[in-house]
């Protein structure tokens, strides 16, 4: 019952009472972002959604317009602390997590839940294992089991095995466990960047493909 209809429930409740708060930030935010490079303040970013469809995914920009595409060598989006591609303003919403904020709008529109694993880049369907691909049965999230007890700790194939474990045990207690956790890891500001090394995909159009969580 919980998984058909509760968290979608709670999604749609959750999402209406944020939305004024949020939007409060949604300002200065914007703001400093446009100062800080003259560039465009959101980021949609490409997504696997539910089932394999893919969404925009919106975000605050935290990179130079234009930045190159880096990669680790699972194919994972290179997320480092002194990464050069970060913008001044960039690196604060970063380590806040407020650079995921706009996610509320998906939430909203049904292509995100609050809690869920976190949507990866279309061409990573294609280094799913039958047993990966069980992730696209529910809508990816927010925050996740991985992102929770890992965040960017760990390797993509163990997020793989993570996301599969939490389809396989959804349940309200669990998704309110993962958000206290959430809670905790950002305002920790633990295990934000990946230590893992990086290969250059080379210069691309793709102005932001890392992760906050």
């Amino acid at each position: 019952m919980y998984k058909q209809f509760g968290k979608r429930f709670f999604d749609i409740i959750g999402s209406l009472v944020l939305l004024p708060i949020i939007m409060i930030i949604f300002i200065p935010v914007s703001i400093c972002i446009v100062l800080s490079d003259k560039g465009n303040v959101f980021y949609n970013a490409k997504r696997l959604g539910k089932n394999g469809k893919v969404f925009k995914m919106y975000k605050f920009r935290s990179m130079k317009m234009n930045a190159p595409d880096l990669r680790n060598e699972d194919g994972s989006t290179f997320n480092g602390e002194d990464d050069p591609r970060l913008t001044k303003i960039g690196k604060f919403i970063r380590k806040t997590s407020i650079d995921e904020l706009p996610q509320i709008f998906n939430i909203i529109k049904g292509d995100m839940s609050f809690i869920g694993p976190r949507p990866d880049l279309p061409e990573q369907i294609n280094k799913y294992t039958s047993e990966d691909k069980r992730k696209l049965e529910i809508l990816p999230g927010l925050t996740g089991y991985s992102q929770a007890y890992y965040r960017n700790s760990i390797l993509m194939g163990n997020k793989f095995k993570n996301d599969v474990y939490y389809v396989d045990n959804i349940s309200c207690v669990l998704d309110i466990r993962i958000l206290l956790v959430t809670c905790k890891q950002i305002l920790g500001q633990k295990n934000i960047f990946t230590g893992i090394e990086v290969i250059d995909k080379g210069n691309g159009e793709i102005n932001d493909t890392s992760e906050s969580y």
